[in-house]
């Protein structure tokens, strides 16, 4: 029982930590904010910015929507092999970083609540995202939600702890 309480205890600090760079005024800050100003004032997601603004999607983002975005954070994109990240951002290769980035939008603003087990969702990237709703959280493809619900002018973040990639079969490798 002991070893219970612990990882128990161990789970509620990780969700606590996950949503500290929203606290409750934040929130209700983000709904005068669109999704880059939103993530723009979030350290955890200054490399998703970084990588918009790379491949020229700032504007787009910041337009009317709704956008559901399934945002990676800095950690995400620290886990991918050495190299991925500072060759995504090369401006050769600004057609790959697009289509990786527009794997994680969804058109149209899709809450947490509106998710369901087994559930598919068309990105703009033009592919399907898979989507798992157990008792431990959400997962889109093989990302886990750590923060969901983040509402913005034009749509809503949901914060993820991977950076996901489209199929291969889109012709592209990463």
């Amino acid at each position: 029982m002991t070893t219970f309480k612990t990882v128990l205890l161990a789970f509620v600090a990780i969700a606590i930590l996950a949503m500290a760079p929203f606290t409750t005024s934040e929130k209700e800050h983000n709904h005068h904010q669109d999704i880059v100003e939103l993530a723009s004032d979030t350290e955890a997601l200054s490399t998703l910015v970084a990588a918009i603004d790379a491949a020229g999607l700032v504007e787009t983002l910041q337009g009317d929507g709704p956008f559901t975005v399934f945002a990676p954070t800095n950690e995400a994109f620290d886990a991918l092999p050495d190299g991925t990240l500072e060759t995504l951002l090369q401006p050769e290769n600004r057609d790959m970083l697009i289509e990786i980035l527009t794997y994680h939008v969804v058109p149209g603003k899709v809450m947490s609540g509106d998710l369901s087990d087994g559930m598919t969702a068309e990105t703009v990237q033009g592919s399907e995202l898979s989507i798992s709703v157990t008792n431990y959280g959400v997962r889109v493809d093989d990302a886990s939600v750590t923060q969901a619900d983040v509402e913005a002018t034009n749509g809503v973040v949901h914060v993820i702890d991977a950076v996901i990639l489209p199929p291969e079969d889109t012709g592209s490798s990463y």
